[in-house]
């Protein structure tokens, strides 16, 4: 198994090409209750509600979307009637969802999950970390994009 350094010596190049995409146009998590995760995202984080409709692939069943800026949406899709069991992370599953936020209101945002008694771990004084309702883990992080504790990774 090659290491580290032998991966960036390889793959990171100072010439690296335009990328194909456009941008993250929406990630999508489950959710067990709608309302509970509109309150949740809505309510306690800040993230307007943009869009509820059908999600066309299981009838009975919301495709709905929150604004995260700059053109970015997290969108949620529950399924009544299907027994999903808990969140459980899995090799090709979601790890966690880390979000930007400005720095002038991070500070706030962490006092908002204290005083909802939302467990949160803040690591490095910009970063986060703590569970939706359903269980998938986020990140809220003040640095500004493109970069991750004061390093640049775009």
């Amino acid at each position: 198994m090659a290491t580290r350094e032998e991966l960036r010596a390889k793959y990171l190049t100072e010439d690296r090409p335009a990328t194909t995409a456009r941008g993250l146009h929406h990630t999508a998590l489950i959710a067990g209750d709608v309302e509970r995760t509109i309150g949740f995202y809505q309510g306690l984080l800040g993230f307007p509600l943009t869009e509820l409709i059908e999600n066309r692939d299981y009838a009975g069943s919301s495709h709905f979307f929150f604004d995260i800026g700059n053109g970015n949406l997290l969108a949620f899709f529950d399924f009544p009637g299907l027994d999903l069991g808990p969140y459980k992370e899995v090799l090709g599953g979601l790890h966690h969802v880390a979000i930007s936020v400005d720095p002038a209101r991070w500070d706030e945002l962490v006092a908002r999950l204290t005083d909802a008694g939302v467990d949160h771990v803040v690591h490095s004084e910009v970063s986060v970390y703590f569970q939706d309702p359903d269980g998938a883990r986020i990140e809220l992080i003040a640095d500004p994009l493109g970069e991750m504790y004061g390093n640049k990774v775009l």
